[in-house]
């Protein structure tokens, strides 16, 4: 059962899936799941999807096999893998990069499975480089890059590019067509 503290939905514009919709074009998006369906995903996960993306996949589309991210974005049935918890919460709220880290901290003490506690995977840009959307904890809302080599935060405030945060900067700025790390100091820095 849902806490009853999980069961209000976010505030939602019902403008606001509009601009998602636009972002899509012509791409060929699965159909939308329904009310109905989210609502039981809900349930049986014990969540409740953070808005714009539960407004897109109940009314827009579940799914697209042209992206974002490059090998699609994938149905909401298939963004819980076996082992995550989605009704757990994220336990990070800063990039964590364990690869040549000097020290172990909090995260390191993380094991690899409850690092993706609190989402749904989102699909794939291939050379292990998978988007997250956080459903659980401080980052409810915020689409996180998964690689092989640690993981972060997407959006402005995070650095690395101007896209805004959540879900539905994420579509938007993969739409106009820009890296994923267009901020002035990514290409500075070499990433």
């Amino acid at each position: 059962m849902i806490h009853s503290s999980l069961m209000r939905s976010d505030p939602f514009d019902g403008e606001a899936a509009a601009p998602l919709r636009k972002a899509f074009g012509d791409a060929p998006l699965g159909p939308p799941a329904g009310w109905d369906a989210v609502r039981a995903f809900e349930a049986r996960h014990a969540i409740v999807l953070p808005e714009p993306f539960r407004r897109f996949v109940a009314t827009v589309g579940d799914g697209c096999p042209s992206g974002p991210p490059f090998y699609g974005l994938v149905r909401l049935d298939h963004s819980v893998e076996p082992g995550n918890a989605p009704a757990r919460p994220f336990p990070l709220t800063a990039p964590w990069l364990w690869e040549g880290a000097p020290e172990a901290g909090e995260a390191e003490r993380l094991s690899a499975a409850a690092v993706e506690d609190g989402t749904l995977y989102l699909g794939t840009d291939g050379c292990a480089m998978d988007w997250r959307l956080v459903v659980t904890g401080r980052h409810r809302g915020h689409v996180w890059q998964f690689t092989d080599v640690g993981v972060q935060p997407f959006g402005a405030p995070f650095g690395h590019t101007t896209a805004a945060p959540g879900f539905g900067g994420w579509v938007r700025h993969w739409a106009a067509g820009r890296d994923w790390f267009d901020a002035p100091e990514s290409h500075a820095a070499g990433a």
